[in-house]
């Protein structure tokens, strides 16, 4: 079983050979399924001009977010800046290197660099400024344009549920980006809310095989709500 097990001690150990200028691909869809101890981790060794490919840059004080005032990202691959003010003030400012790219094909980009596949052809973008300076063909009368794979030095997810072996179950729609990312990366870090022996889950139920997963540790956490609005009517009704 030893042989097997991915279970790390301490985030210090899970980001154990993370140094500077490499590419982090990380997990989550604004503030759901992010892997916030992890990136609190990299935010801890300080380590600098990080490429980090994800959805968007969480908010200014959680999340990814917490990297960019000590200007830890030096790029961003992403396709929304989100409720993050100062993502927005250093992309504007150019001091940040944003790469906006449509969601589905951030997604695909990252599933083909796990796969194996290094670009792929789709319409989405075409005529577009996300088509600069990409190659362009036409299939059946259709114009598309070649976008290449994703990899990444690092890969950092959050799932809720685990074995020893890193089998992963992710819970809803904190799956989000967060399987496609942890078969991308070259080694895949992977935070969750519950660790269990080898066998305990439905082979069934396994949305990511352990064979991705290079270390697994189990945190707490937050889960922060990006807005949380709550009606009137339910504010008086708890007042009562």
């Amino acid at each position: 079983m030893a042989g097997f097990d991915k279970v790390v001690s301490s985030y210090e150990e899970a980001l154990a050979g993370l140094e500077d200028n490499m590419t982090v691909l990380s997990g989550g869809f604004g503030l759901c399924g992010i892997p916030e101890n992890l990136i609190a981790e990299i935010k801890r060794k300080q380590t600098k001009g990080l490429t980090v490919v994800s959805n968007n840059c969480g908010v200014d004080d959680f999340g990814l977010g917490i990297l960019l005032p000590d200007r830890q990202i030096k790029k961003i691959v992403a396709s929304y800046v989100g409720e993050n003010a100062e993502f927005e003030r250093q992309m504007m400012s150019g001091e940040l290197e944003v790469e906006l790219t449509p969601q589905g094909t951030l997604a695909e980009k990252m599933r083909a660099g796990g796969a194996g596949i290094p670009a792929f052809y789709t319409a989405t973008g075409y005529g577009t400024p996300v088509a600069e300076g990409k190659e362009e063909r036409n299939f059946d009368g259709r114009d598309y344009i070649l976008e290449p794979a994703i990899t990444g030095d690092f890969a950092i997810v959050k799932a809720w549920k685990a074995d020893r072996y890193g089998n992963l179950v992710f819970r809803k729609t904190a799956r989000n980006f967060n399987p496609l990312a942890a078969t991308a990366g070259k080694i895949t870090v992977v935070e969750v809310e519950e660790i269990v022996e080898p066998g305990s889950l439905d082979p069934d139920q396994i949305h990511t095989p352990g064979i991705y997963v290079n270390r697994l540790i189990q945190g707490t956490f937050e889960k922060r709500i990006e807005q949380r609005t709550i009606s009137e009517a339910a504010t008086s009704e708890g007042a009562k």
